[in-house]
């Protein structure tokens, strides 16, 4: 499949670097080719983060926003791992270009076409909750149920109900359009660490790593590139870490997978909002001095 149809892997790579905003009549075409993709197949599903928020608060998309956002529950909307095989052959065969990714907690399939992204995820529950990007956990009463909203001159469903989804996510000022600045909402919705539970999967998943060597680490860097020492790393629902006198912060990721990560030293302090993270690696933060907000996928690999 060519590069110029906007369906193929360096396609998808680019709409996580690029963050176009999404033209809005294709997007609304392509949720619907979703949607009758997904009905067609019987698989139940839900508008979810950005498309939900925009769905209810602005009764359209969000005028910024880079995708769409799709989710399912693993068991009770009656999903599994077959099906969720059977879905994305469904798609690519509508010509989307899809990747299958699996973790503990959920399976993700991100798919571009017409170089626009659509992330359906399928989560599990684990100790009656989900977890959504990046690390906010959520009651799975809110799933059980779905509401069923008119958008776009079509029946979808949303978490029910959809305001108490959007605060957990989002912040008490969910109601609120904000362009940037949204991204310090939601990490501050996010627990200190939701893997503290001992009697969860979560933490028993997270302990079979504690000794195996497969911690992963960050060099922090300050702008002469010299390594900084005891900077603060907070890995978002993981915790939070110093740098030793080398600049290194080690912690135990549960899965790879996608991160917030906040770095803070002296007056300097940076949210990586979108990091792509795996277990035992050794990442390199480097600070742009031209700018302390919005990069993306910036952590280079040591």
């Amino acid at each position: 499949m060519s590069t110029t149809d906007g369906a193929d892997e360096a396609a998808l790579e680019r709409s996580y670097s690029t963050l176009q905003p999404i033209e809005q009549s294709a997007a609304e075409s392509l949720l619907k080719e979703a949607k009758q993709v997904l009905d067609g197949l019987g698989v139940p599903f839900f508008l979810r983060q950005g498309t939900c928020l925009g769905a209810i608060r602005d009764k359209g998309f969000i005028p910024w926003d880079d995708d769409m956002d799709l989710g399912s529950i693993i068991g009770p909307h009656g999903i599994s791992e077959d099906r969720v095989d059977d879905v994305v052959a469904a798609f690519r065969s509508h010509g989307f270009f899809v990747r299958i990714e699996r973790n503990d907690y959920s399976i993700s399939t991100p798919m571009i076409k017409s170089s626009i992204r659509v992330d359906w995820t399928c989560y599990r529950i684990i100790d009656d909750r989900i977890i959504h990007f990046p690390g906010v956990p959520f009651p799975a009463r809110l799933f059980t149920e779905l509401k069923e909203i008119d958008f776009l001159g079509e029946k979808f469903h949303v978490p029910n109900p959809p305001e108490e989804y959007l605060r957990l996510k989002y912040g008490p000022e969910w109601s609120v359009p904000k362009q940037t600045g949204y991204e310090h909402d939601v990490i501050d919705m996010i627990p200190e660490t939701i893997f503290s539970d001992r009697r969860s999967r979560w933490s028993l998943f997270l302990s079979k790593f504690i000794f195996t060597g497969r911690a992963s680490r960050l060099l922090v860097l300050d702008q002469q590139q010299n390594p900084v020492s005891d900077a603060e790393v907070k890995v978002a629902g993981v915790g939070r870490f110093s740098t030793n006198a080398r600049g290194y912060a080690k912690f135990n990721l549960p899965c790879d997978d996608w991160y917030a990560v906040v770095v803070r030293h002296g007056d300097h302090e940076e949210l990586l909002y979108m990091e792509r993270l795996a277990q035992g690696k050794t990442y390199v933060y480097s600070p742009d001095p031209l700018t302390a907000s919005g990069r993306l996928t910036i952590l280079a690999e040591e």
